[in-house]
Parts: C-alpha cells; sequence; structure tokens
C-alpha cells in the first residue's frame, strides 16, 4: 500500500504551527509496513486542496489528511474528499448528538455552524471523537482509501491509534516490528561504515542509520506474519551490531542520554552535584527531568564567574591566572569543588566557550573542558563542538553525561 500524508491549514503552511501529526504518522505507518513516498502542507484553499488531494490519488491507494474538519467556512476537507469519491454529504446523527453533548459538558453554547461538524460522506465510515467535537472519517472506494482526521495532536493521535490503527492492521498481511539502537560517541557516516557489510547485505530485516541531535541511531526493521517472528529475525542482526559497539550503544527504542543516565546513577547509588560554567545549569535541568533524581543529585551551581568559581567552588586564584577559566586545570578543580562542598561521591562540571563571542588565542569557539571526580579520582576531557551556542552546549551536556555513563558501567 502507499500512502501520502496531506496536512490541512494554512496555520501550518505558514509556520505558525509546527506539523508533529506528519511526523507520528509517518512513523506509525512505517511500522504498519505501508509506505509514504510523500508528505504535503497545503493552505485552507478549495481549489488549491482539491488539486493536492486529486493528484495525491494519481500516486498513492491510501491518504491520510489532518485538520480542516472544523466548523468554520474554510474548514473543507471532507467536502474535497466527497467530491472526489462522488459522495453526498449526510448528517449522522450519532456524531451530532456527540457534538451536543461535549458542548453541554464543557458549558459552552453550541452555534449553529458546528452542526456542520456532524455532516459526513455517505457510505463512509466515521471515527467517533473522544476528545474533540469533529469527527474523523474513512471513505473506500475504487481501491481507494481516504482517511481523515482532526488537526489536533491531542485528537489525531488517540484516534488514528484506536481506530484508524486496527483498520490499516486488518488490511495487511505482513506485520513490521523495528528494533531502534541509539549510539552515543559514533558520528552517522563512523557508524555506517562500521555496519556497512551489514547494510549491503540486507533484506529481510533492513537496517536504517540516521542521525538525531547529538547521537547516532539505528533502525533494523523485519517483516513477518508474526511480531514474535519477526523479533526472532531482528535478534541476531542486533546481536552483531552490539558485539561492534559494545557500550556506544546507550539504550534501545524512545529515551534519551539523561533518562539513561539518571537512571544509572539511581540503580548504583552514587550521589552527584554539578559545577557548570558554559552549559549555564543545563546539566543539572537534564538531570532533574528524571523523577526520583533527588535521592542522588544533591546539588548543582551554575559558577559563571572566576569569583564564583573561587567562592563556591574552591577553584585556586592562580589557577584562573594561570591557566584560565576555559582549561583542563579549572574543570578539574570545578568538579572536585563540586563533590567537596555537596558530599557528593561524584563531581562533574564544565567550563568551555560556547560563543558566539569569547574566544582567545589557542581557545575557539566550541572549546569546552569537562571534569569528573568519582570516589576522590578525577578525570578531565576535552572536546571541541561545532554550531552554534545552543548546539555546543547541547553537545556539552550530552558530552558530560555519556561520559558519566561510561565511568558508571566499569
Amino acid at each position: 500500500m502507499q500512502a501520502e500524508i496531506i496536512a490541512v491549514g494554512t496555520e501550518i503552511l505558514l509556520g505558525d504551527i509546527l506539523n508533529t501529526n506528519a511526523q507520528y504518522l509517518a512513523l506509525e505507518l512505517a511500522e504498519l509496513g505501508i509506505d509514504v513516498h510523500y508528505q504535503t502542507v497545503v493552505g485552507d484553499n478549495p481549489k488549491r486542496l482539491e488539486n493536492t488531494l486529486f493528484h495525491a490519488f494519481s500516486r498513492a491507494d491510501l491518504i491520510i489528511t489532518t485538520g480542516g474538519l472544523g466548523p468554520t467556512e474554510d474548514d473543507l476537507t471532507k467536502e474535497t474528499g466527497a467530491k472526489y469519491f462522488q459522495e453526498e454529504l449526510v448528517l449522522d446523527e450519532r456524531a451530532f448528538k456527540r457534538i451536543q453533548k461535549y458542548f453541554q459538558k464543557t458549558g459552552r453554547e453550541m452555534t449553529q455552524n458546528n452542526k456542520k461538524q456532524a455532516f459526513v460522506p455517505k457510505n463512509s465510515t466515521v471515527l467517533y471523537n473522544d476528545n474533540g467535537t469533529a469527527p474523523g472519517i474513512i471513505i473506500e472506494k475504487n481501491q481507494k482509501i481516504m482517511i481523515m482526521l482532526p488537526g489536533p495532536p491531542k485528537e489525531t493521535v488517540p484516534m488514528f491509534e484506536n481506530q484508524v490503527k486496527p483498520y490499516l492492521q486488518k488490511r495487511q498481511e505482513y506485520t513490521f516490528v523495528s528494533r531502534i539502537l541509539r549510539i552515543a560517541g559514533v558520528g552517522e557516516s563512523a557508524m555506517e561504515t562500521k555496519v556497512k557489510d551489514l547494510i549491503d547485505a540486507q533484506t529481510n530485516p533492513t537496517i536504517a542509520p540516521y542521525a538525531k541531535d547529538a547521537e547516532s541511531i539505528l533502525r533494523i526493521t523485519a517483516k513477518a506474519k508474526t511480531k514474535q517472528e519477526a523479533q526472532s529475525m531482528i535478534a541476531p542482526v542486533a546481536e552483531e551490531i552490539y558485539n561492534r559497539f559494545g557500550h556506544d550503544i546507550y539504550a534501545e527504542g524512545e529515551t534519551n542520554m539523561q533518562t539513561v543516565t539518571a537512571q544509572l546513577l539511581l540503580k548504583k547509588a552514587k550521589t552527584i552535584a554539578t559545577a557548570e560554567s558554559c552549559t549555564g545549569g543545563a546539566l543539572a535541568s537534564a538531570l532533574v527531568e528524571y523523577p526520583g533524581i533527588s535521592s542522588v543529585f544533591l546539588d548543582g551551581t551554575v559558577t559563571y564567574s572566576n569569583e564564583a568559581k573561587q567562592k563556591r567552588l574552591g577553584v585556586k586564584q592562580e589557577t584562573l591566572q594561570k591557566y584560565g577559566a576555559v582549561s583542563a586545570e579549572t574543570a578539574k578543580e570545578m568538579a572536585e569543588g563540586a563533590a567537596n562542598t555537596a558530599g557528593t561521591e561524584i563531581g562533574l562540571a564544565t567550563t568551555g566557550i560556547a560563543g558566539p563571542n569569547g574566544a582567545e588565542e589557542n581557545k575557539p569557539v566550541g572549546l569546552v573542558y569537562i571534569g569528573l571526580t568519582i570516589d576522590g579520582v578525577t578525570q578531565v576531557k576535552q572536546c571541541h563542538f561545532v554550531g552554534n551556542r545552543e548546539k555546543i552546549r547541547t553537545r556539552a551536556v550530552y558530552t558530560a553525561l555519556d561520559w558519566l555513563r561510561r565511568e558508571l558501567l566499569k
């Protein structure tokens, strides 16, 4: 089955709203083994919407739209769909009663134009909305399928998950299962080179490499009759990849570095304090995103000035004068100072030049030192990051957490 996703709405076209629905639907369709070759965004213009839909059906069997099902005159998705399938719009009494009940429940007045949402193409399947007023619609005719979903993600996601996904699963002979391996400290091209022989030889399962933020990802996907059979096909491929990357693979599935590192700290029952300069509290913020981290994360300081480094952490004045704030020596004393003042087993510190200004001779923008002390043993890592200020700071936090993770695994 060839699919196309069409997001309807001028607010998306102009960039006022981020099109998260397309990302969600693309991932879900891939898992179902449905190929998505095109994604389109079209504004609330009847002629352009009609042209987009008719053109999409010339190259796809399945069209999924989001948006354009509201009560206003410029909400025209179902009218356009009805025109393509040559079906008249009829009132769905159940949908109308649900809309009335929704307004009664919320205490809002229902206006006459809301009744428009209860009209659906004749001979269609109605997807009743438990999280809003607009029902979704499925039309299947002449080997073409159109699935219309409401625009708000809080309505789109549950409607797809509970009603559309089971509908599509019944039309798929095979199931597709993916296993995502998250890799730290290895660039996308280096990662791909390391598994190139596996990618070149792939048939089923397939291996797809890609990069996301500061990490690289390998997605292994198998096609089989059952989920269990697909998982069995993936297992030996994943094992071989683990043999090649070892601890570079920090997790599987939908997670992130701060979650994995926080879980390790809790598992090892190691207390930690952070001291930050260039990352400005982002390192502490990343850790406290994890619930329950307060039992091991005892203290976090942002010591941006030299005076603060001396006063709060005990960094020596001669160290700062001789080596500067951005130096291995300062990072070392910051990490040790964080642990000593907080009475923790671990101290983790960052100091660097995030830019765009502040570069010095032999100290370019992107130079970051990370200090790490664990049980009285201190190490310092020198890093060179590229990108804008935000990217440099993000990569510094990610690298610091990754280094801590690796040390905790020893």
